[in-house]
């Protein structure tokens, strides 16, 4: 799975765009949002095809900032303190969160700054979850 970071035009219509782009291309959304801030709009989305989203979306015209693998995690929802948990545990070995939200699954998506590192903490976590 891939995480897209779009820059949207501030237009009405720059979702239905997106949208629409992505719909013509064969490509579903697997989660994600927007997010506006200074009127600036920063989309984040998950798809499974990373190069053929970016590759419709670039020729629409639009802006990839950019194209990032990300860690799929699946917390014990009914458990309060999972987000704190596993977040504390990207922390402490050394792993920056720099995006988070969830899929269409109610899966965690996480966008790290060390791929590898982050990989193995989030593996970790779920075979001990697993094993409970």
């Amino acid at each position: 799975m891939r995480d897209l970071a779009i820059r949207l035009p501030n237009r009405i219509d720059a979702l239905a765009l997106f949208g629409e782009t992505l719909g013509r291309a064969g490509v579903s959304v697997e989660g994600g949002g927007m997010f506006t801030v200074d009127g600036q709009r920063i989309a984040h989305f998950l798809v499974e095809d990373g190069a053929a989203a970016r590759a419709a979306l670039e020729a629409a015209g639009l802006e990839i900032v950019w194209d990032r693998e990300v860690l799929v995690q699946r917390l014990a929802q009914e458990v309060p303190g999972q987000l704190g948990a596993i977040t504390r545990r990207m922390a402490d070995a050394g792993v920056n969160i720099e995006i988070l939200y969830s899929d269409h699954a109610n899966q965690l998506i996480l966008v790290v700054d060390d791929i590898e590192r982050g990989r193995q903490v989030s593996e970790a976590w779920m075979r001990e979850r697993a094993t409970r």
